[in-house]
């Protein structure tokens, strides 16, 4: 499979819109509070919505009293019409505090035709916005829209009114026709900080994006993570925590590219291929965790991956360079992260069940974690693999730990890997 050529690193276009009168004092920044990483759909899963409004559930990292959202068409091929948005807090399920509802326009227009392969962003509002809090974001599609950007993992339960009801983006009690547990075309929410606000990134694979944590209950490390910070003081109040991991998602190639996946034909694009859109161009960011190359270990295993991308410990160090490389030319601190133990790992669905588990894999495991512990090129590590492995047995999870697949992390070991983060890190 070919790697990403470099002209496509940043995919679409960012239209930031502002209205007249509407901006941020000298003394502020834009920081996100909530993001997630665009994902393609393949046209016959692709969610569909017709004079239908979505409500759309996200948590919070930092405060702020003014903010703003982000929506992306960037795999979309046609363009993405918004007949209206509005954004307030939740206050239970999909209905939200009226008080706290307020319109979202686009150069001060209530409407928006974001073109195919762009993303907008809104102008901001005035709104108190807790740290550690639910926001509603709805969304009304007046003409047939396919999503055909989305994130898959959302493991939160948003909510779809019926196409009788037309645009409901103000209604306090929503008329829920069915819920999804995804995230269509929203991407980030960011909120107005003093200069000192920044945003770290967390951006990784499944084990980032919460595969194996509870739905609805925010239990992923990096919530964890934004969590501890919220109980410091001084500038740690500041930093917003962003969520950028895509299941399945590797260094070095995207996940995967064939139709016979039962996953879909694509995934994520590979992280290197993603670095600038998703970590780079994130308002305020400062920092940033890598979590990949678990899977660039384990993919080749998979029989609809081609062998062809076997990769080494060499080339997954070769991929950390060049975003560490990457960063450092954006003054950005990047901060490595060691890969967990995966001792039983099974791969169970659409006619497979795969042992993913061999003693070449773990030697390649074992070699980029040394180099990752010892090289002294990235700016800090965290050692996740310390954190959650059994001590009676290293290659595998702490079985209080494990989920199912013995891959993935329950709500326990996400809050063991979100603790084993030194704050001092972030100083």
């Amino acid at each position: 499979m070919e790697r990403i050529a470099r002209c496509t690193l940043l995919v679409g276009a960012i239209v930031v819109l502002g209205a007249p009168g509407v901006a941020v004092a000298d003394t502020m920044k834009w920081i996100g509070t909530w993001a997630t990483s665009a994902q393609p759909a393949r046209p016959a899963n692709a969610q569909a919505f017709r004079n239908q409004t979505i409500r759309l559930i996200v948590h919070t990292s930092a405060a702020g009293k003014k903010v703003r959202i982000r929506l992306s068409n960037t795999y979309g091929e046609q363009p993405l019409v918004i007949g209206s948005a509005h954004i307030a807090r939740r206050s239970t399920a999909a209905d939200i505090d009226p008080a706290s509802d307020r319109m979202l326009s686009f150069r001060g227009q209530s409407s928006i035709t974001v073109p195919a392969g762009s993303t907008v962003v809104s102008d901001s509002v005035d709104l108190d916005v807790p740290a550690l809090s639910d926001l509603s974001i709805s969304v009304f599609f007046p003409a047939t829209t396919v999503a055909m950007t989305s994130h898959n993992l959302a493991l939160q339960t948003n909510y779809v009114s019926s196409a009788e009801t037309g645009d409901v983006t103000a209604r306090v009690n929503f008329p829920i026709s069915k819920t999804i547990v995804s995230w269509p075309f929203l991407t980030g929410v960011d909120v107005a900080a003093s200069s000192r606000g920044a945003a770290i990134v967390a951006f990784g694979s499944s084990t980032t994006d919460g595969d194996g944590s509870t739905k609805d209950v925010n239990r992923r490390w990096p919530d964890v993570l934004a969590e501890r910070l919220q109980k410091g003081s001084g500038f740690k109040a500041e930093l917003g925590v962003l969520n950028e991991g895509i299941i399945g998602n590797r260094l070095l190639f995207d996940s995967p590219q064939q139709a016979s996946s039962p996953f879909g034909k694509l995934l994520g694009e590979a992280g290197v291929a993603r670095f600038d859109r998703d970590v780079l161009e994130q308002p305020g960011v400062k920092y940033v965790l890598i979590c990949l190359g678990v899977n660039d270990i384990l993919f080749p295993g998979y029989p609809f991956t081609p062998a062809t991308e076997i990769v080494t410990p060499e080339k997954i160090v070769a991929g950390y360079r060049e975003l560490i490389a990457r960063a450092h030319k954006k003054g950005v601190r990047i901060i490595g992260t060691t890969i967990p133990p995966f001792e039983g790992a099974t791969f169970t669905g659409a006619g497979f069940n795969l042992s993913l588990y061999t003693a070449d894999r773990e030697k390649s495991r074992h070699d980029v974690n040394e180099w990752i512990r010892h090289s002294g090129e990235f700016d800090g590590v965290v050692d996740f693999d310390a954190a959650v492995r059994d001590p009676a047995r290293p290659t595998q999870l702490l079985p209080a730990y494990a989920a199912g697949d013995h891959l993935h992390v329950k709500d326990d070991g996400n809050v063991a890997q979100g603790n084993a983060i030194p704050l001092a890190l972030f100083r």
